[in-house]
């Protein structure tokens, strides 16, 4: 069924895209006449009677180069979106408008109002559209579609709905007056939170499976529609728990033909300020010390250090005389400088504290004046290798590296316990690349110390070019003023107009920290649920989130009715969310599967009972398979699976730990040692009752033993 829809979808874009090679043609040689125009016997010459012959071949030429680059820009995904309205009559949307030859639209560009409602329209509001889809590609090939039926009363009952909206559709479709009632309750919670006003924060809560996180992502892309002007200009940002679950959001996310949004996972957050990818994951226990406030202070402290090795005395010699700034003295510039600078854009001020400091010791035997004085000392090799040591440019990367040192960390990090700083001196020390949670330190190490100067390069000390003949002299003291040239003032951070937060569960104090540096002046839509929180303090996390949004203007919308779990899998998760958070507020899942979890126990071999699990599962559903585990056994289980036989059923199957699967659905899913995801998660059982929670259709758990400890929680299922 999907491959024959994506047939249709492919052949129309392989139209479109013939069209767009004939007219690119065309543009071309209307580029090439508009050059040759006027340069014929006929044209060579400018129009006597006003002048315009120039003047027209010139805007004929631009006109068709203007058409050309626009072409060329938009080959790449040109058609995303396809409207089906009730008059049966069906509408592609796409980056920019083609016609055929009878000037018929095969494209409407997304910003012509006969495109408005692909980004407006909602089950309660579908404005005469009966489905909505999405369609992703890959250059000029169509890979995929997500639909959302919005008006089944008005549409062909055999209408194919895929993807994301075939489980509203079939309840939509289900016969009965309860499942109407359920279908237009989750219709109207939906389109409350998608159309809400963008200012402030908007809350949007719910369980697992009711549709929170695609009703903040249409909710993103109403809102860049509707005030297209501001949204345009400051920017929206996207962020979830993955990459994974980055490119589900790219599927889902309808496109807008514009540079306008940023997605990224939350460790990447900070990949404006420094080189970060931020997929490697820390253990529990590590990331929870990572996360914590108590975080701030150690990095303003490790910030304010002076470097290993850093020297502790300053002796020059001027004109005979020497002149010495010892440790005390050194100390209190360095910490007046760094009362009013970062680090890195302080330097400046650094060398001019010290010139100052050693003018204020200048005998009198020395005769010169300040500016001579100021220039002699700054000239001098001792001087500048001094400044080299004792206040080098410092990057994030470096500064986080000092916390590898037991004795730097004994040092900025008095309040852990020795047990901790161990652990984060160790976790540091290991290398590699940067985790998840350090992308928040790297990120509070740019605010503390500001980003390297752009270039190192210095400039010529005595001589500027001021143009071909003319040389300006140019002091030292001029020099240290223009060198190196930085804002001390200016913030590094890009900064968006709005910031949707998936998964916001799951954000940890520090991260708050990272998110409010990007949108001080943002609105927010915020996307979670407390009983999937992995964060094992969720007070701390609400107060770092108050500083977040402050005073702004708030509102909460609740979604209640999970549609995606079948209410057998939902049952037994929601035994283990009310023994992790008693006061969960879980919603109703409505679907029936027939099916109850299966609750296996491994033999000797755990990695071909986990494949034997999978085999089981691919026979009986047709989409996607998920295997979670703890990080400990993704290696093996990834081994496991990649060495079984019969690879093309396989390449169905997706492994991923606990944390990964954040947000993200498969029709099967095999949880492998629910214990060792609970004992590996800050978050404990309520990571497994994410875990449990991502099936569509069936769910097998298998453990090492009967007596395993998570289902204890499960009474009589155990």
């Amino acid at each position: 069924m999907i491959a024959a829809e994506i047939a249709v979808e492919q052949a129309h874009v392989d139209r479109v895209y013939d069209r767009l090679n004939e007219a690119a043609r065309s543009a071309r040689q209307v580029a090439s006449e508009g050059r040759a125009l006027y340069q014929s016997d006929r044209h060579s010459y400018v129009r006597e009677e006003d002048g315009t012959g120039l003047y027209e071949r010139d805007v004929f030429a631009f006109q068709a180069a203007k058409r050309l680059a626009t072409l060329d820009a938009e080959h790449e995904g040109l058609v995303f979106g396809r409207l089906d309205r009730k008059n049966s009559e069906t509408h592609y949307i796409g980056r920019i408008g083609v016609r055929d030859d009878d000037y018929e639209p095969l494209v409407i560009d997304w910003r012509a109002p006969a495109a408005e409602p692909f980004y407006r329209a909602t089950p309660t509001s579908p404005m005469d559209i009966v489905r909505r889809r999405v369609l992703r590609s890959r250059g000029q090939r169509v890979i995929g579609i997500e639909d959302d039926l919005l008006d089944s009363r008005s549409g062909d009952q055999a209408l194919v709905v895929v993807g994301e909206g075939a489980l509203m559709a079939a309840l939509t479709r289900a016969r009965g007056p309860q499942m109407r009632d359920i279908v237009a309750t989750i219709q109207a919670e939906q389109d409350e939170a998608i159309r809400a006003p963008y200012q402030g924060v908007t809350v949007i809560t719910g369980g697992p499976g009711t549709g929170k996180t695609v009703v903040a992502l249409h909710r993103a892309a109403y809102l860049l529609y509707s005030n297209r002007r501001r949204f345009e200009s400051g920017g929206v940002l996207v962020v979830g728990p993955s990459r994974v679950f980055m490119n589900y959001i790219e599927r889902v996310l309808p496109s807008l033909g514009e540079e306008s949004v940023t997605l990224r996972p939350i460790g990447a957050v900070a990949d404006d300020v420094v080189r970060i990818s931020g997929e490697r994951a820390d253990s529990a226990e590590v990331a929870t010390i990572k996360g914590r406030l108590s975080m701030v202070g150690i990095l303003k402290r490790l910030a304010a250090e002076p470097p290993a090795g850093a020297p502790d005395l300053l002796a020059i010699t001027i004109k005979g005389e020497p002149l010495i700034l010892r440790a005390e003295e050194l100390a209190r510039i360095r910490a007046d400088v760094m009362s009013r600078y970062r680090v890195n854009q302080g330097r400046a001020a650094a060398e001019a504290a010290l010139i100052n400091a050693l003018w204020q010791r200048k005998p009198a035997e020395v005769d010169l004046e300040r500016d001579q004085f100021d220039d002699l000392v700054a000239d001098l090799a001792t001087f500048r290798m001094f400044c080299n040591a004792w206040w080098p440019y410092l990057s994030a990367e470096d500064a986080l590296a000092r916390l590898g040192d037991r004795e730097t960390v004994a040092r900025v990090a008095r309040g852990l316990s020795d047990h901790d700083q161990q652990l984060l001196s160790d976790s540091i020390r290991a290398g590699g690349e940067p985790t998840v949670a350090d992308g928040a330190l790297l990120d509070e190490l740019i605010d503390r110390i500001g980003p390297l100067p752009e270039s190192e390069s210095e400039p010529n000390i005595f001589l500027d070019d001021a143009g071909d003949e003319v040389r300006e002299v140019v002091t030292t003291a001029d020099r240290l003023a223009t060198q190196r040239e930085v804002d001390p003032f200016a913030e590094p951070y890009q900064t968006y107009a709005h910031i949707l937060l998936d998964e916001a569960q799951d954000i940890t104090p520090m991260q708050w920290r990272m998110l409010r540096r990007r949108g001080q002046h943002a609105s927010w839509t915020i996307v979670g649920d407390p009983a999937q929180s992995s964060w094992p303090d969720p007070e701390e996390t609400q107060r770092a989130l108050q500083q977040v949004i402050g005073n702004a203007p708030h509102r909460e919308f609740r979604m209640s009715t999970n549609y995606r779990s079948p209410s057998e899998v939902f049952d037994l998760a929601a035994k283990i969310a009310v023994h992790a958070y008693p006061d969960a507020d879980l919603p109703k899942a409505v679907r029936s599967t027939g099916f109850d979890p299966e609750l296996r126990v491994a033999d000797d071999d755990l990695a071909g009972s986990a494949v034997r699990a999978v085999r089981d599962l691919l026979t009986v559903v047709e989409g996607t398979v998920g295997v979670i585990c703890p990080p400990s056994l993704l290696a093996m289980i990834n081994s496991a699976v990649e060495g079984a036989p019969d690879e093309q059923d396989l390449r169905r199957v997706i492994i991923v730990t606990a944390l990964q699967a954040k947000g993200l659905e498969y029709d099967g899913v095999l949880v492998v040692s629910p214990d060792e995801i609970v004992a590996q998660s800050p978050g404990g059982l309520r990571v497994l009752y994410v875990a449990l929670t991502r099936p569509t259709q069936r769910l097998i758990t298998l453990d090492r033993g009967p007596d395993a400890s998570w289902r204890a929680a499960l009474g009589a299922l155990s």
